[in-house]
């Protein structure tokens, strides 16, 4: 009994971890028959985003799409052109959607600091309502009259 217990938690451990390693959508095909361009290729490809899954790299993608934006890349760098230009080549026809790590120039600026900035507003507007809180004034409750004093204790006697 015990033998198929461990048995089963070895394989189930087994399952997730193939599960949770990456999935290289790369066909034989399309792999460089140079080892370093191959690897540059795989480096660039890792932070392009697959413009049909949305939050997959090309690398890891096995869309259509994604396979042509990988050929796309492996002729610009066998062409020799340099990472940046590569990348470039590719944000120009497909937009800087295509980047899994978004520039932080132009307008983009506005969305890396859009979270600092609200955590800070929120934070203003915490301590704003604590100070007005402190601040506000205190009041008393108000005693029971007698004739409540007497309905209380009819209702306790009870």
């Amino acid at each position: 009994m015990i033998r198929n217990w461990t048995a089963a938690i070895r394989s189930s451990v087994l399952a997730v971890a193939v599960l949770a390693s990456p999935v290289w959508a790369v066909q034989p095909d399309e792999v460089l028959d140079d080892p370093v361009l191959e690897q540059r290729a795989r480096d660039l490809s890792q932070e392009l985003r697959c413009l049909v899954c949305r939050n997959e790299s090309i690398d890891e993608s096995n869309a259509d799409l994604a396979r042509d934006l990988r050929i796309l890349l492996r002729e610009r760098l066998v062409a020799g052109d340099s990472d940046e230009a590569a990348i470039a080549f590719i944000v120009d026809r497909y937009g800087e959607y295509v980047l899994l790590r978004p520039t932080t120039g132009g307008a983009n600026w506005i969305l890396w600091a859009a979270g600092p900035l609200m955590l800070l507003l929120a934070g203003g507007v915490g301590i704003g309502y604590l100070r007005g809180r402190a601040a506000a004034p205190q009041t008393q409750e108000s005693a029971l009259s007698d004739a409540e004093q007497e309905r209380l204790r009819q209702i306790l006697d009870e």
